[in-house]
């Protein structure tokens, strides 16, 4: 329990001492919190929509994006055994704290929590940048947890612990051993990660919440819980998921607005400081 409470709170100051997210909500200046809810449940079905149809209206270049990823996990496929192998390894070396870490981040329970706590946030203050990242989350972690949720039924591909080998599948299986493709775990958390870190413009804030991201592939992978190709394409399908459902929310639901008497809040911490800072 203190691992998973742990996980939470760091997650949350992480995101709350990097400010960026600063807009103001044009939508929340103007309807009730009950309509604002609505208006974002609204956004939220519609990018889980636009996710969905997206293949339906893919041009050369997708269809040659898709390809590449199909034929970059069909080269991993060829050493699967061989990673796994290597990354179980590793296992007895890695600071529990870690593997720990990489589990909880994966798991709906508290992956949902954090997506919610973003959006709440955004949602009580009325701050545009923060609710539409909530929105975000949330519709990029609901798409793909429904996707992961039905392949790994369908594909029925066996984990690395079982011992049967890269090669072994009995779709429609109940058994949890038969659920290795894709990994649920790095779904869940590289989109959530992914998502916050494309809300920053600098490098390092961005490259450590796509680190933070990697984290649950990584402990999935020391556990021989996944195929080293299982993670790859969780992660290569987050990836295409949040930049579809970004620029969905971007161009109809929130596009960028401007207010001359916005405020801006930012968290300020320092030796022997912490507190709020309002610029406008």
């Amino acid at each position: 329990m203190v691992v998973k409470v742990k996980v939470i709170v760091f997650c949350v100051v992480l995101f709350v001492c990097i400010p960026k997210l600063e807009g103001q909500s044009h939508v929340g200046d103007t309807l009730t919190t009950w309509k604002t809810l609505a208006y974002d449940g609204a956004s939220a079905f519609g990018g889980l929509k636009h996710a969905y149809s997206r293949p339906f209206h893919w041009g050369k270049a997708d269809f040659l994006k898709a390809g590449g990823i199909v034929l970059g996990t069909a080269a991993l496929f060829t050493f699967d055994e061989e990673s796994s192998n290597w990354f179980q390894r590793q296992e007895e070396d890695v600071p529990g704290v870690l593997k720990e870490t990489g589990y909880y981040l994966g798991k709906p329970l508290y992956n949902y929590s954090l997506n919610g706590g973003v959006y709440l946030i955004g949602l009580l203050t009325k701050n545009e940048d923060w609710r539409k990242t909530g929105v975000l989350l949330i519709s990029s972690a609901t798409t793909v947890g429904l996707i992961q949720t039905v392949s790994k039924t369908l594909v029925g591909r066996a984990r690395p612990i079982t011992n049967v080998g890269k090669a072994s599948f009995e779709p429609f299986s109940n058994e949890a051993a038969y659920h290795s493709f894709p990994s649920g775990h790095t779904i869940l958390a590289f989109t959530t990660f992914y998502a916050i870190g494309k809300q920053f413009e600098n490098p390092w804030a961005k490259g450590g919440f796509y680190t933070l991201g990697l984290l649950s592939p990584v402990s999935r992978l020391w556990s021989g819980a996944h195929w080293l190709t299982d993670v790859a394409l969780s992660i290569a399908v987050s990836v295409v998921v949040v930049d579809s459902i970004d620029k969905y929310l971007e161009k109809e639901r929130y596009p960028v607005e401007f207010s001359k008497d916005r405020i801006s809040w930012k968290l300020q911490v320092g030796p022997g400081t912490i507190g709020l800072r309002g610029t406008f």
